[in-house]
C-alpha cells in the first residue's frame, strides 16, 4: 500500500451526473442488497487513515465525526477502530436495518448529507466513504460548513478500480460493453465532481488536499462477483437480466485465476477538505 498526495486544487471539468431519475433509482438500489453489499463489498486500508490525519493536521483518536452515507458501516467500524467518537447517518431503510444488524453497539440515525441532523459546529470530521456523489452539492457542502467547527476537516474517499492492472481493465472494457458505461468515468467522475464542488464553495471556506492510496485483497471468485453485482448498475437491472453476464465472466476469470482466488486491486481516491 502507498499513499500519494496530489495538488491542493483541481481545475478538471466534472464528468457528467446521471439523470435523476436514474440516479435516484441507483441510490434507491441498495436497500434491496444491504446484506450482499456488507458480505462482499471490499473495506479500506490503514494507509488510508494515515493519510486523512496527515491531509487534516489532526489525529481522528477522540474525534467526533459522523460517517455520512454510512451504508452497512464499513468505514464507520474502521473509524472507530481508530479511536474516534463516532456517528454513522444513513438514508437508506435497508441499508440502516443492515448496519443495526451486524453492528447493534454503533450509534446510527437516519439522514442524509443533503439535510444532516447534526448540531451547529459539532464535529471534527465529516466522512463519506462512497456516498459523497449520491448528495446534491448545491445542499451537502453549505450542511458540511454548518455542522464542522473551525478547522475541521470534511473527508471523501472511493475505491476504484486499478486500471492499469490487465485482467481489471479486460473486466472493465466487458462491462462497458454490458452496460454502456464507461470505465474511466464511472472510476474517475466522483472524484473530479467532488473536486469542483468543493472549488465551487462561493465563501472559500474549503481548502481541499487530494491524495490516492493503493491496496488489494485476494477473495474468492464467488465473493469478487458478488461485489461487483452489488454495484448499484447492476442492482437496478436485477439477477435474471445479468444473470447470463455474470456466467461469462466468471469462465473469463477462471482463465486468469484458475485457483479461484481473486487479487482485487483498488485505488482510493480522497479528498480532505479542512474548514477555514
Amino acid at each position: 500500500m502507498t499513499a500519494s498526495p496530489s495538488s491542493s486544487s483541481s481545475s478538471s471539468s466534472p464528468s457528467p451526473r446521471p439523470e435523476p431519475a436514474a440516479h435516484t433509482a441507483r441510490a434507491h438500489s441498495f436497500n434491496a442488497a444491504a446484506a450482499q453489499y456488507a458480505a462482499n463489498r471490499p473495506s479500506y486500508p490503514p494507509a488510508l487513515f494515515d493519510a486523512v490525519e496527515e491531509f487534516a493536521g489532526r489525529s481522528l483518536a477522540g474525534a467526533k465525526v459522523a460517517d455520512v452515507g454510512a451504508g452497512t458501516g464499513i468505514s464507520t467500524v474502521l473509524l472507530r477502530d481508530r479511536g474516534a467518537h463516532v456517528l454513522a447517518v444513513e438514508p437508506g431503510p435497508g441499508m440502516a436495518a443492515e448496519f443495526r444488524r451486524v453492528h447493534p453497539g454503533l450509534p446510527i440515525v437516519r439522514g442524509s448529507g443533503d439535510a444532516l441532523p447534526l448540531a451547529d459546529a459539532s464535529l471534527d470530521f465529516l466522512t463519506y466513504a462512497q456516498s459523497w456523489h449520491w448528495t446534491d452539492p448545491d445542499r451537502s457542502v453549505p450542511e458540511a460548513l454548518r455542522v464542522l467547527r473551525p478547522g475541521g476537516a470534511l473527508a471523501l474517499w472511493w475505491n476504484t478500480e486499478a486500471l492499469d492492472v490487465p485482467w481489471i481493465e479486460a473486466a472493465a472494457r466487458r462491462t462497458e460493453r454490458f452496460l454502456g458505461l464507461d470505465p474511466v468515468v464511472e472510476r474517475n467522475g466522483s472524484g473530479a465532481r467532488a473536486a469542483h464542488s468543493l472549488n465551487a464553495d462561493p465563501a472559500g471556506r474549503l481548502s481541499f488536499e487530494r491524495g490516492q492510496v493503493r491496496w488489494s485483497r485476494n477473495v474468492p471468485l464467488d465473493t469478487h462477483l458478488a461485489n461487483v453485482g452489488s454495484h448499484s448498475a447492476f442492482l437496478v437491472l436485477g439477477e435474471e437480466a445479468t444473470a447470463a453476464f455474470f456466467a461469462e465472466e466468471r469462465e473469463h476469470l477462471l482463465q486468469t485465476f484458475p485457483d479461484g482466488i481473486v487479487e482485487e486491486t483498488y485505488v482510493v481516491e480522497l479528498l480532505v477538505a479542512t474548514r477555514t
